[in-house]
């Protein structure tokens, strides 16, 4: 039923910026916590930033400072701006809608972040 799809990876020069797109399949985020993942290879993946339906944030001490996700609820997409980008931001970044009483969650497709030095 719900569908997010990914966009905005590429590649980018260290201290660069870019933004990641998750446009969902509807109007969901009253009910899901919206959330970015990221995996790098040989690592585990990784919560990089949560947004809850009330408009709370919570983000990796990693990208404190350094990113900020937010949403707009008329076009069902959420976001995460990626500014000062490292190379160890490098990764495949999934975009992921939680319910947790619900115990239910989906993921997008994943787009590549790469940040060379």
């Amino acid at each position: 039923q719900v569908q997010l799809v990914e966009s905005g990876g590429g590649l980018v020069q260290a201290g660069g910026s870019l933004r990641l797109s998750c446009a969902a399949s509807g109007s969901i985020f009253s009910m899901y916590v919206m959330g970015w993942y990221r995996q790098a290879p040989g690592k585990q993946r990784e919560l990089v930033a949560t947004l809850s339906s009330v408009g709370m944030t919570n983000y990796a001490d990693s990208v404190k400072g350094r990113f900020t996700i937010s949403r707009d609820n008329a076009k069902n997409t959420v976001y995460l701006q990626m500014n000062n980008l490292k190379p160890e931001d490098t990764a495949v970044y999934y975009c992921n809608a939680a319910n947790y009483r619900a115990n239910q969650g989906y993921w997008g497709q994943g787009t590549q972040v790469t940040v060379s030095s």
